[in-house]
């Protein structure tokens, strides 16, 4: 069955919007070691920037939880961490990433040594939760993210999927 060509223009690719710019500063890796499910590490958030649509603050104590697996060359990254905006609302981020490089790169990352971003694939799927009436809005799309690690940080950039 073919779709009616008065509904195929719904199936256009989204267009983006960007939404916001983090930097954000990381701790010291706690390192869970090799589980039944792969090399399990913990990166507490210490806190951080947000400019953009949304401009405010990192709290602290929010964390990256990884699951390295292959050698460490695909990480699956589950961060957790509060937003709090100069209007001092509060916005719960969940962002889940993949991130891809070689194993080699992964093993210098791991030891803190800075890795060219150009061969890292990182791609993230951002969702927000607010009570905030100014930032409902956030609960209403999907976003999408890309990011860069760095020793002591991690640069993120959010866009919104129209």
């Amino acid at each position: 069955m073919t779709l009616p060509t008065e509904f195929s223009r719904f199936l256009n690719a989204p267009t983006l919007e960007v939404l916001c710019d983090l930097s954000v500063q990381v701790g010291t890796p706690i390192s869970i070691g090799q589980t039944a499910q792969g090399l399990r590490r913990i990166i507490p958030i210490l806190g951080g920037q947000v400019t953009g649509q949304i401009v405010g603050t990192l709290l602290p104590g929010g964390a990256d939880y990884q699951l390295l697996l292959d050698g460490a060359r695909l990480g699956h990254l589950d961060a957790r961490y509060v937003i709090e905006t100069e209007a001092r609302e509060t916005i719960f981020v969940q962002n889940k990433a993949l991130r891809v490089m070689s194993s080699e790169n992964s093993q210098k990352m791991m030891r803190g040594e800075a890795v060219n971003p150009e061969v890292i694939y990182f791609r993230s799927q951002v969702q927000f939760e607010t009570e905030s009436n100014a930032y409902r809005w956030l609960q209403d799309f999907q976003f999408i993210g890309t990011g860069v690690r760095l020793p002591t940080s991690v640069h993120l950039r959010f866009f919104k999927v129209l």
